[in-house]
């Protein structure tokens, strides 16, 4: 039953988001089960991580009041955080919050459900600020973010060593915006969308 309800969600998902992925049926899941090997099992590197959210209309009475009585009712959103492995394409880490919740609030929930370290973490100016930073860090101590910072980011001014933060915020205001996503390699995250789900 619950590989059925496994089939239906990500129906749902994939048509909310208007990808046209096929959806393995709960058979094929049930042999692709029996075979799978957890990700913590294989001997892989340490993963790129690409982070975004993305917002899910959440469909119920209100619709159908506003076809019946052509009355108006109040939007429902939701929405999608999603950690990708950049190499895969692999959905690795998710959560659904409320239309309201700021994204860096979702970063130790969703690296939470990563087993070990990660290599990089990638992420739009949504996450920029020294809390996501320390937060990745604290993860994993030596990865790569690439945070693209935010138009009026400034250096933080702490004494020794420039952190990873001032040194993209140093790099932009050097070279520019787009010389600066080709160096860090930024244009990583505009790879398609993710097509696999992880079984974790």
């Amino acid at each position: 039953m619950r590989l059925r309800q496994t089939e239906g969600l990500l129906h749902s998902l994939l048509d909310l988001m208007e990808l046209k992925v096929p959806v393995p049926d709960h058979t094929t899941l049930s042999r692709r089960a029996q075979k799978w090997e957890p990700s913590a099992r294989r001997n892989r590197p340490l993963p790129h991580v690409l982070v975004d959210s993305t917002g899910l209309k959440v469909y119920g009475a209100g619709q159908w009041l506003e076809e019946k009585h052509d009355a108006r009712s109040r939007r429902n959103w939701r929405k999608l955080h999603l950690a990708v492995d950049a190499d895969s394409g692999e959905i690795i880490a998710h959560s659904l919050t409320d239309q309201n919740t700021d994204d860096p609030s979702q970063v130790t929930q969703l690296l939470d459900q990563i087993d070990g370290e990660i290599d990089q973490f990638t992420a739009d100016s949504a996450y920029d600020g020294k809390p996501t930073y320390q937060t990745i860090l604290q993860h994993s101590s030596t990865a790569k973010i690439v945070i693209l910072p935010r138009v009026t980011a400034v250096e933080s001014g702490d004494t020794g060593p420039p952190c990873q933060r001032d040194k993209h915020i140093a790099a932009i205001a050097r070279d520019g915006r787009l010389r600066w996503q080709a160096v860090a390699g930024y244009g990583k995250r505009a790879l398609p969308p993710p097509t696999t789900l992880s079984p974790d």
